[in-house]
């Protein structure tokens, strides 16, 4: 069509065109516009049209195709209209809108912190024009209920839309584990605690509650981040047992996460007290434990060295005969996973100490270890028990610990595992772990005994002595409970009352069985047997 004919037509249709923007239009200012944007394009489509047989009825599907595009873009940006506040439902925004735009992002963020049952009834009613009774039915909730959320929802908005929202510490300033571990049982996969807080998010999640319960609300707020981001991981969490319901709706967690300050002074006072327990059990409980090894017999010693099996036997009693010293119910401390695993979890965070100046005169590093570590074969009557320490070559700990390196073992005691291409793996893992030497000789601790059975006879420590010893770390344990958390001091006080005379002391007491020629220091060799012994119903 020419332009002198399209300016003819736009002429006598403008008066109906803008009658047509009048109706659909809000104000008169939105009329214009909307008359505007319907001119422009059946002007442009009158200049592309050959004959037209109907002209009105086709000025009217233009109009009507203008005015729909124009209630997409208003309420694809500027939103719907909650109480006189911009529902808002997209992210990209026109310079143009900007001080529109920072409201609407505004009420997305208020309308992010709903709850999930109202934040839905919100999109239901507001931006999909369903109807109460549609909500309903789709929820399965009484009309009176989808109205009552819809009310407290509309409040909430109007509370929220006029507060400043503001990043908690951990929002700012998120916590990082240095490393994870476990007490207990882990998942059949032999994944633990940092399977499931190795995220840095969840990680974070679980320690918002741990000085203090939290709902999904508060958590939210504490770390920044807008609830529907974080209810599947809560629920994940929750469901797995690192997060636990509390009063109020709120969650706690029994997570074991080391405190962000220490005292280097009470950390030597509560080592001076090992050390001085250790000097005494030299003199009072290692010649007890070395009688009754001398007596044991069905026994295989690498390079038949005896002391191997009196070093592992003197650790493990002194352990046992304080295990029991705190008798705390701690089931609660345990998580129990979806996957099978029934554990402790533990975090260790960095901390820094809050007396610097002071300096240490142990050195903490000295007294690691790991475990107990039981592996009970299925497939064997094949077991074995392991701590790593410092007295081990052992690398990789826990994880590195495997059942079938026992039953590989095993195989070669009983000759079915013979030295051909197809047990080549199992043989280099043998020797990589040092359990097998080169010239093919068994280098672990053999016992023709059950575990539990050979543990029993070695002696405890005396009633007496033990007593002693445990009010001396009374006042240790005491103390650092309290750097814990109120939900987390029943485990603290346990642990330290247990561990205090446990492994810690059981390390000084061989470096001084080793330092003062009553034990051989061990050779390279000796290393990779040191502290595990094998219980099986053959000897090598």
């Amino acid at each position: 069509m020419d332009k002198s004919k399209a300016d003819s037509i736009i002429t006598e249709y403008l008066p109906k065109i803008y009658g047509f923007a009048i109706k659909k239009a809000f104000s008169y200012d939105e009329a214009e516009d909307l008359c505007g944007d319907i001119v422009q394009e059946v002007y442009l489509a009158l200049l592309r049209a050959g004959e037209i047989h109907n002209l009105e009825g086709y000025i009217w599907r233009i109009s009507v195709h203008v005015h729909a595009k124009y209630v997409a873009f208003k309420k694809k940006h500027l939103g719907v209209s909650i109480d006189g506040m911009d529902f808002p439902f997209y992210d990209n925004y026109d310079s143009i809108f900007e001080n529109a735009w920072e409201e609407t992002a505004r009420l997305r963020r208020e309308i992010a912190y709903l709850s999930k049952t109202r934040r839905e009834i919100v999109y239901l009613f507001y931006y999909e024009n369903w109807s109460i009774s549609s909500i309903s039915e789709k929820l399965a909730m009484p009309e009176g209920t989808v109205k009552w959320h819809l009310n407290k929802a509309r409040n909430e908005l109007k509370e929220g839309f006029t507060m400043e929202r503001k990043k908690g510490t951990l929002g700012m300033s998120p916590i990082t584990a240095l490393s994870f571990g476990h007490s207990g049982i882990p998942n059949p996969d032999q994944s633990d605690t940092e399977y499931y807080l190795q995220d840095k998010l969840n990680l974070n999640i679980v320690y918002s509650v741990y000085h203090e319960p939290r709902s999904l609300k508060e958590i939210s707020e504490e770390l920044g981040v807008t609830p529907v981001f974080l209810e599947d991981r809560v629920e994940f969490l929750e469901a797995n047992g690192f997060l636990v319901r509390a009063a109020g709706n709120r969650f706690t967690t029994y997570v074991d996460f080391t405190p962000r300050t220490y005292s280097r002074e009470q950390q030597d006072a509560g080592m001076k007290v090992q050390q001085d327990a250790a000097k005494i059990l030299a003199k009072e409980y290692v010649p007890l434990v070395r009688r009754a090894m001398a007596e044991m017999k069905d026994v295989y010693l690498p390079g038949g060295n005896r002391e191997l099996l009196d070093a592992a036997a003197i650790f493990q009693g002194v352990c046992l005969s304080f295990q029991n010293s705190d008798q705390r119910d701690l089931s609660k401390y345990y998580v129990k996973t979806t996957a099978g695993g029934e554990f402790i979890p533990m975090v260790t965070l960095s901390s820094s100490p809050s007396d610097p100046e002071y300096k240490p005169v142990f050195d903490m590093n000295q007294y690691w270890s790991c475990g107990d570590m039981w592996r009970n074969s299925n497939k064997y009557p094949v077991g074995a028990w392991a701590v790593d320490t410092k007295f081990c070559s052992r690398q990789g700990g826990w994880q590195e610990n495997h059942t079938s390196d026992y039953e590989y073992l095993y195989e070669f005691m009983n000759g079915t595992l013979i030295q051909n291409p197809s047990n080549a793996e199992k043989f280099e893992r043998l020797r990589q772990r040092g359990y097998l030497t080169d010239d093919n000789r068994v280098n672990l601790i053999v016992v023709k005994e059950e575990g539990d059975k050979f543990f029993q006879k070695i002696p405890l420590v005396s009633q007496q002595l033990r007593g002693t010893l445990v009010q001396k770390a009374l006042e240790n344990a005491t103390m650092k409970a309290k750097q814990y958390p109120p939900q987390m001091q029943d485990l603290i006080m346990n642990w330290e009352k247990n561990s205090i005379i446990g492994r810690p002391a059981a390390i000084m007491l061989l470096d001084i069985l080793y330092q003062n020629g009553t034990l051989k220091p061990l050779t390279q060799r000796e290393m990779a047997a040191s502290q595990l012994i094998v219980f099986s119903d053959i000897l090598p």
